[in-house]
């Protein structure tokens, strides 16, 4: 179960492809973000963590999407620039996606497979995180209104610092 993560890619919001095979023996955390969200300050919270431990393995990757309350209206450009000149983002933006229904991104058909949250194959709300470890194990899905800081001490336990 753990290589398919690497055998997914995505895009990034200026289109190019995205393998996650290049993220192997990092520790990666997935979040799908919003722009017009109450929980949108989390993620100056997740740049700081992408600051602190990215020369020490961990890669963060935000997947916009638009299917709660129309909370990401913006174009795929504009939501990395807003991402970059609100919060200091400097972590991938990914093309914005589903994460529910039939159209949902594989990575979010893959993650809500392995890690059910409490409504069951769903994703309930903006910012849920996904905690993938270096072999490409999910390993710790994360509530929405769980703040980046909070994760912290899941990162180091997995990094070897």
């Amino acid at each position: 179960m753990e290589t398919l993560f690497y055998e997914l890619s995505s895009k990034l919001s200026d289109n190019q492809d995205f393998k996650f095979e290049q993220l192997k023996g990092k520790i990666v955390l997935i979040v799908n973000i919003a722009t017009k969200c109450g929980f949108t300050p989390q993620l100056e919270g997740l740049e700081d963590l992408y600051k602190k431990y990215k020369d020490k393995g961990l890669e963060i990757l935000g997947f916009p999407s638009d299917q709660f309350m129309h909370q990401n209206p913006e174009s795929d450009a504009d939501t990395s620039s807003f991402c970059q000149l609100n919060f200091g983002v400097t972590f991938p933006i990914m093309q914005k996606c589903e994460v529910n229904g039939s159209n949902a991104s594989p990575i979010f058909q893959y993650l809500k497979k392995v890690l059910s949250g409490t409504f069951g194959n769903k994703i309930k709300w903006n910012f849920t995180k996904f905690l993938i470890d270096q072999n490409g194990k999910p390993i710790k899905r994360f509530a929405p209104v769980t703040k980046p800081e909070k994760l912290e001490d899941y990162i180091k336990n997995l990094l070897v610092l």
